[in-house]
C-alpha cells in the first residue's frame, strides 16, 4: 500500500465553499450526504469530514495529517499545529470573517467595559475569555449550542458570535460594540506531517494549488494588441501583477501584450487602453495564480 494523506474537509457552513475550491485547484472531491469519508480523485489522498472546530484536534492527535480550518479554532484549541497557508475565503464571500461583541440595541451598553459582572454567550469561551481579561473585565462567559443570537438579553447580557455581514446581528436587533478577533481559513498541518519528506510534499502542492486558485479569484487576464508607436502608453495605463509579457506578431509594427489585473479595475482599465490605441483587447477569467 502506497504513502496517504489523511485530510480533514470541514464539514458544515464551510464545506460546499471547500469542496467548490478544490475543484478549482484541480481535485474534484465527492461527498454524497451519508459518509464522512467523501471521495476524492487522487489516489494519494483519504478525506474526511470534520467539523471546523474539532479539526485541529484531530490534526495534532496525528488522526489526520492535515485539514482546513478557521485559524479561530486553532487559536481556541490551544494546540501547537502548523499553518501551512491561508486561504481567504468564508460561506459568503472572499473576506475574512470577525468574532464580534454584540449587545442588544436597546442595552444601553456601548463598550465591553459596560458589561463588567455580565453574562457573555458564544461559542468561542477561551478566545473570549482571554478578550476580556485583556480589557480587565470581570464576565461571566458561557458555552452557546447555537442560536447565540437570540439569547440576549433573556439568556445572555451579551454574545461573542462570528458575523460576515452582519445582517443576522441587525435582525435580530443587536449592534456590534468591538471585534474580538477576524479570522481566515487555514491549511493546518501535525508536527508529524511535516516532518516526513512525501507528507510535507504533498501537502505543499495541496496549499500551493489552493493557494493559486484563490489568489485568481479577484483577478483576470488581458490580452490585447497595440502598435509599436503606442506601445509607451498603453504600458502606462496598465496596473501589472509583475511585468506586463510583450510578444511580436506577424506584422512588424505590432505586438501582442498579456497582463494581469484585477478584476475591479478591469472596467476602468479598458476604455483607457483603446484610448491609448489598444485593439482587439480580450478580458478571460484565470483557474490560478501561482506566485
Amino acid at each position: 500500500m502506497g504513502n496517504k494523506l489523511r485530510l480533514g474537509i470541514p464539514k458544515g457552513s464551510l464545506q460546499d465553499a471547500t469542496i467548490a475550491l478544490f475543484k478549482r485547484a484541480g481535485w474534484n472531491i465527492y461527498a454524497d450526504g451519508r459518509s464522512y469519508f467523501p471521495s476524492i480523485d487522487d489516489g494519494d489522498i483519504e478525506c474526511m469530514l470534520i467539523r471546523a472546530q474539532e479539526m485541529a484536534r484531530y490534526v495534532d492527535h496525528g488522526v489526520l495529517d492535515a485539514g482546513l480550518t478557521g485559524i479561530d479554532w486553532v487559536m481556541e484549541s490551544g494546540l501547537d499545529v502548523e499553518s501551512v497557508t491561508t486561504l481567504t475565503y468564508a460561506k459568503q464571500s472572499r473576506r475574512k470573517v470577525r468574532w464580534v461583541l454584540a449587545v442588544p440595541e436597546s442595552s444601553g451598553f456601548e463598550k465591553a467595559e459596560d458589561l463588567e459582572g455580565k453574562i457573555i454567550a458564544t461559542e468561542l469561551v477561551e478566545t473570549s475569555k482571554r478578550y476580556f481579561a485583556s480589557k480587565g473585565v470581570n464576565v461571566k462567559v458561557e458555552f452557546s449550542w447555537g442560536a447565540t443570537e437570540v439569547k440576549p438579553p433573556m439568556l445572555a447580557d451579551a454574545i461573542v458570535e462570528v458575523t460576515e455581514t452582519g445582517s443576522s446581528l441587525k435582525a435580530n436587533h443587536l449592534k456590534i460594540i468591538d471585534t474580538v478577533m477576524e479570522s481566515e481559513t487555514h491549511l493546518i498541518a501535525s508536527k508529524a506531517a511535516r516532518a516526513d519528506a512525501w507528507k510535507r510534499q504533498k501537502i505543499d502542492q495541496i496549499a500551493t494549488m489552493l493557494r493559486g486558485a484563490i489568489d485568481a479569484q479577484a483577478q483576470v487576464g488581458l490580452m490585447l494588441n497595440v502598435k509599436r508607436a503606442d506601445l509607451e502608453a498603453v504600458l502606462a495605463v496598465l496596473p501589472a501583477l509583475n511585468s506586463p509579457t510583450i510578444s511580436q506578431l506577424s506584422d512588424s509594427d505590432w505586438v501582442a501584450v498579456n497582463t494581469i489585473l484585477e478584476e475591479r479595475v478591469a472596467r476602468d482599465v479598458i476604455p483607457r487602453l483603446k484610448a491609448a490605441g489598444g485593439a482587439g483587447i480580450v478580458e478571460y477569467p484565470l483557474n490560478k495564480v501561482v506566485l
